[in-house]
């Protein structure tokens, strides 16, 4: 099967499922909003889709959510079908900011409201879509921080035999921002900044092992890792990595950006590379997106150029208090 077989035997198979979504949504057309996600499949993005589904319906709003499983080609497609099924405004996580330009010709075209949430995007222009979501910069300072307090805490530094893995989505400006000021902060704290090691992957678990297991290889020398990235998922495909090369969770420091996967180990009481995470809730973010529409809809007032919900450091022994874990 060719490149181009494939890319059209998935259109047409989301053109189907995009059908399925927007049937029951004809006879509400004045009231639908749309959240479509890059990842549905994520925990985050389940919480997101929920959030955004309870907000709209509790204000009296429909709404639909659309997986495009990091396809941009299928984004586009939902941005069509959202269109077409009378969708009022629409909520987007792109699995490329490239096609930024692209959605938001399409929602001006129609006159829709647009807002980006998780990442950003900007029109043709160059102008920024609001935002709803995360700072970048601060969740990568706190998650630096956390693993620089946790490396201090360890006697790692004086060894000399460490290495620190910076889990990365190079292409995504947003992960950047987190990664970066990660890499600032364990760096402030003492650790060695040519002992970091870039694992470049898709945000995906399995696409983080696929490119951890060369670079632990790559460093036999190294006997203890920190690990922390774009999200949970890539953490979580790292620490199977080094689980895979032979690596003990006491040869472990990790800090997760998400804490949906960081807290299942928590959960179960096994021992786990995961020493501490940093929360966020996508269904705050899924909730916020929702009611920003809904106000500019219903209000007429302008969408906020950026929502930004918290977020907070958990770890084993407190994450109860801040979160659920499924």
């Amino acid at each position: 099967m060719t490149t181009l077989t494939r890319l059209l035997g998935s259109t047409i198979l989301a053109a189907g499922l995009f059908g399925a979504v927007f049937a029951g949504a004809a006879t509400a057309q004045d009231k639908l909003i749309v959240n479509i996600n890059k990842s549905g499949t994520q925990q985050y993005f389940i919480d997101q889709g929920d959030g955004f589904t309870a907000a709209a319906e509790e204000l009296g709003y429909q709404a639909s959510v659309i997986n495009v499983e990091l396809d941009a080609n299928l984004a586009i497609s939902a941005m069509t079908d959202a269109l077409a099924a009378g969708a009022k405004g629409i909520a987007i996580t792109v699995p490329d900011q490239a096609i930024g330009p692209a959605v938001a010709k399409a929602a001006a075209d129609a006159g829709v409201l647009l807002v980006g949430t998780n990442d950003n995007i900007a029109d043709a222009e160059g102008n920024p879509i609001p935002l709803v979501g995360f700072d970048g910069k601060d969740m990568g300072t706190k998650v630096g921080i956390a693993a620089g307090e946790l490396l201090n805490e360890s006697d790692w530094l004086g060894g000399g035999t460490y290495g620190i893995l910076s889990v990365e989505v190079q292409t995504l400006s947003v992960c950047n921002d987190r990664t970066d000021a990660s890499r600032a902060e364990i760096t402030k704290a003492g650790a060695d900044a040519a002992r970091i090691f870039p694992v470049t992957y898709d945000g995906t678990t399995n696409s983080a092992l696929e490119a951890a297991g060369p670079v632990v290889t790559a460093h036999p020398d190294v006997d203890k890792w920190v690990v922390f990235g774009c999200n949970d998922e890539g953490v979580l495909g790292t620490l199977n990595a080094l689980t895979n090369a032979g690596f003990a969770p006491d040869d472990i420091i990790a800090v997760g950006l998400g804490a949906y996967e960081a807290c299942r180990p928590w959960a179960a009481g096994q021992p786990s590379g995961f020493k501490a995470a940093l929360y966020i809730s996508g269904t705050d973010v899924g909730a916020a997106a929702a009611k920003v529409l809904i106000a500019a809809l219903e209000d007429g007032v302008e969408l906020p150029a950026n929502t930004v919900a918290d977020t907070s450091i958990v770890t084993p022994e407190n994450y109860q208090d801040h979160m659920p874990c499924t």
